[in-house]
């Protein structure tokens, strides 16, 4: 195991929280000779690549801190938005809940994107369906949570819009009439079905909600591929202490042209049972 690798080892044995930041991927003049084949791969792909960033640069000083809290990104990727071009620009981020958490996770993710790309609000936020056990239907009981949470944000100005993912007529219905703050979209994969269902189109319509569509797989961060990543980019480390909490994907777009100026991944990973 070379110094970098050792240094970062050193750092994440004592370290309880992970804060992993690509930083805007049109920056990364490696990721473009390789174009991913799914939203998995590159993912995969930008993990590894900014752990292997970071351990490249951790500095003496870093090492005798030992912070609890470590900051891994690429440096020279980090962009933030001109405060003069803001009103040109729709940030749009999609909320991937991981790890068996509280609703907090919710405020952390979104604090999070807003320093990082330098903004007060995101436009739009949609979270995908948390995480629910095998055999078991999604409910309203399982978003509320979040949703709860989203609500807060926007009455705090922290997002102007809220939406979902993958919530059939019957979910999306009922999380309307529960909601204080509607979804104002719902987007909806298909893959799994080549059309829009009727009832859902229908339903939307009525109510104002627009359908979108994504091809984002079922679960685009799990807990075994971040390990895989953790352990080939840094060796030696004990990768399986480690756990995603939360996963989000953020886009910076120019209003005007439709042209993606920004994009890329946040995510936070806990050491188990910190």
């Amino acid at each position: 195991m070379g110094t970098h690798s050792r240094a970062a080892g050193a750092l994440l044995a004592r370290a309880s929280t992970l804060h992993l930041q690509t930083g805007n991927l049109l920056n990364w003049g490696r990721l473009r000779k390789k174009c991913p084949s799914t939203h998995s791969e590159e993912l995969r792909d930008c993990i590894q690549k900014t752990l292997n960033e970071w351990s490249s640069q951790i500095s003496p000083d870093l090492v005798r801190e030992f912070p609890d809290v470590l900051e891994c990104t690429v440096s020279h990727a980090v962009e933030k938005i001109n405060p003069d071009e803001r009103e040109e620009m729709k940030v749009s981020a999609k909320l991937f809940i991981v790890g068996s958490n509280s609703s907090s996770s919710t405020r952390n993710a979104v604090d999070m994107a807003c320093s990082v790309l330098g903004v007060a609000q995101l436009d739009s936020v949609i979270i995908a369906s948390p995480p629910i056990e095998d055999g078991v239907n999604l409910s309203l009981e399982h978003l509320q949570p979040y949703w709860e949470e989203l609500q807060n944000l926007v009455q705090s100005k922290k997002i102007v819009a809220i939406g979902t993912s993958d919530l059939d007529k019957t979910q999306l219905e009922q999380l309307y009439q529960w909601a204080q703050v509607k979804p104002n979209s719902n987007q909806v994969n298909l893959a799994s079905c080549c059309v829009m269902p009727p009832d859902l189109t229908a339903f939307a319509k009525q109510f104002d909600i627009q359908l979108l569509t994504h091809n984002d797989p079922k679960e685009l961060l799990s807990e075994a591929s971040f390990q895989e990543a953790l352990q080939e980019s840094i060796p030696g480390i004990q990768a399986r202490e480690w756990a995603p909490l939360w996963l989000l994907r953020y886009s910076v777009i120019v209003k005007s042209r439709g042209v993606i100026k920004s994009k890329g991944y946040i995510l936070q990973a806990k050491r188990k049972g910190s």
